[in-house]
């Protein structure tokens, strides 16, 4: 499945964010922690290369501490400053400050050389669409303060904001890349609910993310949705779902398309546990 989904407002926003990062000290890129790989945007990278960058794991909530902890090797190895947030509850705020103030930490020294006065540091928040940065930002701050929205690409326009004193953030639009040639990352992608809905088929996904809690998470196929998988195949299991919670069509034929839409939903509220992708 390819996916070809570039809005015309992302032109713009990429051009947006390459104008302002002069602005700023750090680059905060925001990825899901379900699946941080499969959300990098190497624009964004290419854009920050000058920058420290703070690599930042969002719903950590949504996904299995063993793979986070994985993540974050696989990261720092790579050379990134790392940390894991839940933006709901704000747990990892107080890490994610303290990585913060030690990516500034040789600006600071830096700028005390030249007898320049203290200032607050400037990051730049920045990721794909939907991946949680208005909640990101209202749980830095402790108040609604980002407009956030179930549509991926809700943010608009140039917006800084005050943490606390010493540190200030500069929230940009979601930026996708043009294309995504990789069927699975793309498959990936449609589940997080990072491209719109209609660059993917839902039915596609939804038997995507069967095969992935068969293969990886076949125990919450058992206590979430009551279901022994054995050798049955995708379809035989949306069948067995939708009969479980009387999804039917005309005749008592199961409705495998919202089967998958409801599945797929549950899998971005959390209700089917911790689950990562990557």
């Amino acid at each position: 499945m390819t996916i070809n989904w570039f809005p015309g407002h992302m032109v713009k926003a990429r051009r947006e964010i390459e104008q302002n990062i002069k602005l700023v000290d750090i680059a905060l890129i925001l990825l899901d922690a379900r699946a941080p790989f499969s959300c990098r945007n190497s624009d964004l990278e290419r854009i920050a290369r000058n920058k420290k960058i703070v690599m930042i794991l969002n719903k950590a909530d949504l996904a299995s501490p063993e793979a986070i902890r994985r993540y974050m090797q696989d990261l720092k190895q790579e050379g990134f400053l790392v940390t894991a947030m839940d933006s709901l509850s704000g747990k990892g705020r107080q890490a994610l400050l303290k990585t913060i103030k030690s990516a500034f930490q040789e600006k600071a020294e830096e700028l005390q050389r030249k007898g320049r006065r203290p200032r607050a540091i400037r990051a730049m928040v920045m990721g794909v669409p939907n991946i949680g940065k208005s909640t990101f930002l209202n749980c830095l701050v402790g108040q609604k303060i980002a407009q956030t929205g179930a549509k991926p690409g809700v943010t608009r326009g140039k917006q800084w904001v005050r943490v606390r004193e010493d540190i200030e953030l500069l929230d940009t639009p979601g930026l996708m890349w043009p294309r995504v040639e990789n069927e699975k990352q793309g498959l990936k992608l449609a589940l997080l609910d990072i491209v719109g809905e209609n660059a993917y088929s839902e039915y596609e996904v939804g038997l995507y993310l069967l095969s992935i809690l068969k293969d990886k998470y076949p125990q919450t196929l058992v206590d979430k949705l009551g279901l022994d998988a054995g050798n049955k195949l995708g379809e035989e299991l949306l069948a067995e779902i939708a009969r479980k919670r009387g999804y039917l069509l005309k005749g008592g034929v199961p409705d495998l398309d919202k089967t998958c839409q409801v599945l797929v939903q549950e899998f971005r509220r959390g209700k089917l546990g911790t689950v990562s992708l990557d």
